[in-house]
């Protein structure tokens, strides 16, 4: 795994803590190339495999890593999109690419989910009866 178990828990906390302010779900993919292709485009692709547009409001994100290529996507699901500025991803890929130009992906990442989540917060308002709709988890697993 290209994270340490620290960094792991680092990131998985950083999502369970954004998640306690947002009915919105957020999920880390991280592979190690892009299979040589765009990485918003791979990101769509994972996205679907891990049924990420399944949520009842469809406000799952979806930060995408390929670690080996130096590529990122932050995708987010139609239902973000339709109430969301067109600018709205730009602050938290600003915040990623500031962390993993210097090589801290475990930290861009935490800081990255923390903006989302902050950003998620005006237009998903966490509910009392909100359920963990994604697992938390760190997305390893080989996606075709």
């Amino acid at each position: 795994m290209f994270f340490s178990e620290a960094e792991k828990e680092k990131i998985v906390a950083a999502i369970t803590h954004a998640e306690q302010n947002t009915s919105g779900e957020v999920k880390v993919h991280v592979e190690e190339l892009c299979t040589g292709k765009d990485p918003f485009e791979r990101a769509k692709e994972v996205f679907l495999y891990l049924s990420l547009h399944k949520t009842a409001q469809r406000n799952g994100v979806l930060f995408y890593l390929a670690h080996g290529d130096r590529k990122f996507a932050v995708l987010g699901d139609i239902g973000i999109d339709k109430v969301v500025p067109a600018n709205f991803w730009e602050s938290t890929r600003d915040t990623l690419r500031m962390y993993f130009l210097q090589g801290n992906f475990s930290e861009g990442l935490q800081m990255g989910i923390k903006e989302a989540g902050f950003q998620l917060k005006k237009y998903f308002p966490y509910q009392k009866d909100d359920m963990n709709e994604i697992s938390d988890d760190i997305s390893t697993e080989p996606i075709p």
